[in-house]
């Protein structure tokens, strides 16, 4: 027996040796330029029409590309061609949006195609790919960027929802190949934001070849255009590899930058992507992350949510202990704002403002800013985040006010004095340590009133479901701007918004504010439109359909062989960008591993 118990240890020993030694191995394979990243959440896929959040959002875009992306130095945000070969040309009455796409771009060499080659991109892959995005049998979660906005797509949808097959090769008005390179959009009415969506990953290009090959698998199958392609990845494991395209386009590092950003220009005109590998490992909780960061194993990590940032920021700078392991600070305003959400449709919550009213008059927003973000976030009073039309620095929402003997005064008169009569609120966070922290923090807020809170806490996916099929009473998530407007912050209050996305699952749906909302996103940028966002904001704060957190601050850390790290809440795929110097690893591991 003890023989077999010896054996045993051993046996750990070995293995524990292996998966230690593993990142150092995997960095030195014939010293290949490695990136070793981290995502917070597991994958459940990776087709681009699926994407739910920003944890699938940066895997797909190392992958998938779109018409149009975000220049990656410049401030403010400015759209530039992808796979367009320029912006397009659009007509008078803003409804006719013709693209020229680049000639010469590959898919990925893959099995779905003859001999394994990938083949030329062309017009007709984006109008194959964007009626697959609006399939009704698919379910897409991205339907909404193009929902209403395509002349005849919506029609054609309608068409085949009760009908077996689907005719793809059915021409549709508005979304026309009109040769092998060129393609047309019509829109039903104006959108100014219509390019916007084009950038967003559920209008990322798929071919139809892979699609038929790998059928219900096609999500854990990508094949794109992008810079990096999938090596391995299963659902259910903890690492996802990525090795760089042999046949990525010609594209190079930008020559133009905003002040901050400019140091990185020696790297201009260099050809794109720079690292042979990437790998990403599956990490939702903080301490691990951060102790595999410490040693080296990882290039990067985004503390934006965790506390660890609360010992390693000193006055917005890093502390010197770190600096003198040559590890890099990044911090920018994010575009973002995080909230408890009211299930409104909830027989609690439904038709219940005063209730509503005092449970946020409850919440404590400094207080949490302070204990987990050391006030580097910003106290939310709205629905927009900063650094956007809408947003008023000086404006106070009534129920964002800390004031617990108004928000008893609130709870009496919602029926519930002290209270008493009211039933058990459940409230749904993510499984990490971060996350229960939090829901503890609010349960302890409500508590002061006579709230009875309790924490339950899912994955990722659990939680997305649960939001979807109107399960939770209240909620925490957060909602980050893909493009650079509050139309995006204010829809997911929109109520036919959440007839085809859960969005954040507040489930309210108020006439003026729809009216408002339709009005305001068919106007050009005009201090009409932002009256109109500052209304809107308004009906927000009056109805209380979520408790606003924070507008968070971007902050993350990267070692100091990496080279040209710049985050934005718009641009995923940045990793084609980013360089490693294998000299100052080597030089620099040492130090993280005395």
């Amino acid at each position: 027996m003890k023989k077999f118990i010896g054996s045993i240890l051993v046996l750990l020993l070995v293995v524990g040796m292996w998966f230690y030694l593993k990142p150092e191995q995997e960095r030195e394979k014939n010293q290949k330029k490695v990136l070793i990243t981290v995502n917070e959440s597991q994958i459940n896929g990776l087709d681009p029409i699926q994407v739910e959040n920003i944890y699938s959002n940066h895997e797909v875009s190392k992958i998938y590309e779109g018409l149009l992306e975000y220049h990656y130095l410049k401030r403010p945000f400015e759209l530039i061609p992808n796979l367009a070969e320029a912006m397009p040309t659009i007509s008078p009455d803003k409804l006719v949006y013709t693209f020229k796409i680049k000639p010469g771009i590959m898919f990925h060499d893959n099995p779905c195609f003859p001999n394994g080659k990938g083949r030329e991109l062309t017009a007709h892959d984006f109008v194959y790919s964007l009626k697959r995005l609006a399939d009704p049998k698919l379910q897409a979660r991205g339907f909404w960027l193009i929902d209403g906005k395509i002349k005849g797509l919506n029609a054609w949808r309608e068409k085949y929802l009760d009908t077996a097959a689907i005719d793809y090769m059915e021409e549709i008005e508005g979304l026309q190949a009109i040769d092998r390179y060129t393609l047309q959009f019509t829109l039903t009415k104006p959108f100014p934001q219509f390019l916007y969506c084009l950038a967003i990953s559920p209008c990322y290009v798929v071919p139809h070849e892979a699609v038929q090959y790998y059928g219900v698998e096609f999500l854990n199958h990508p094949v794109g255009t992008g810079p990096f392609m999938l090596t391995s990845f299963n659902p259910k494991d903890p690492k996802i590899v990525y090795h760089k395209n042999p046949n990525f386009k010609d594209q190079y590092f930008p020559s133009e930058a905003a002040d901050p950003y400019k140091h990185m220009l020696a790297y201009a005109g260099k050809k794109l992507p720079f690292v042979d590998e990437i790998i990403t490992y599956i990490l939702p909780e903080e301490q691990t992350k951060w102790l595999k960061f410490k040693k080296g194993e990882l290039d990067m990590i985004d503390i934006s949510k965790d506390r660890i940032a609360l010992n390693v920021i000193n006055n917005n700078d890093l502390i010197s202990s770190l600096k003198e392991q040559g590890i890099q600070l990044f911090q920018v305003p994010g575009l973002s704002t995080s909230y408890i959400v009211f299930n409104n449709a909830h027989p609690v919550f439904k038709d219940n403002l005063k209730l509503r009213q005092a449970m946020s008059l409850a919440f404590n927003a400094e207080g949490y800013n302070t204990l987990f973000y050391k006030n580097m976030a910003v106290a939310a009073q709205s629905i927009i985040p900063p650094n956007l039309g809408g947003y008023r620095a000086d404006y106070v929402n009534p129920y964002c006010l800390y004031n617990l003997e108004k928000a008893k005064q609130y709870l009496r008169e919602a029926g519930y004095p002290d209270g008493k009569g009211l039933p058990e609120i459940t409230l749904d966070v993510m499984c990490t340590t971060d996350a229960r922290h939090k829901g503890e923090f609010i349960q302890q807020c409500m508590s002061k009133i006579g709230i009875h809170v309790k924490i339950v806490t899912n994955i990722f996916p659990e939680l997305q479901k649960k939001i979807d099929q109107k399960a939770t009473m209240m909620h925490v998530v957060g909602w980050s701007g893909v493009f650079p407007d509050a139309e995006n912050f204010l829809q997911v209050l929109y109520g036919p918004y959440q007839l085809t996305s859960g969005g954040i699952g507040t489930n309210f749906n108020d006439s003026t504010f729809n009216a408002l909302y339709a009005k305001a996103i068919v106007m050009s940028d005009s201090q009409e439109k932002i009256k109109i966002y500052e209304q809107l904001n308004q009906i927000a704060a009056e109805n209380v359909p979520v408790i606003y957190i924070l507008h968070s601050s971007h902050v993350s850390l990267q070692q100091g062989w990496v080279k040209n790290y710049c985050w934005s809440s718009l641009h995923f795929g940045a990793e084609k960008y980013i360089d490693i110097d294998l000299d100052q690893q080597k030089a620099l591991l040492p130090k993280l591993r005395r």
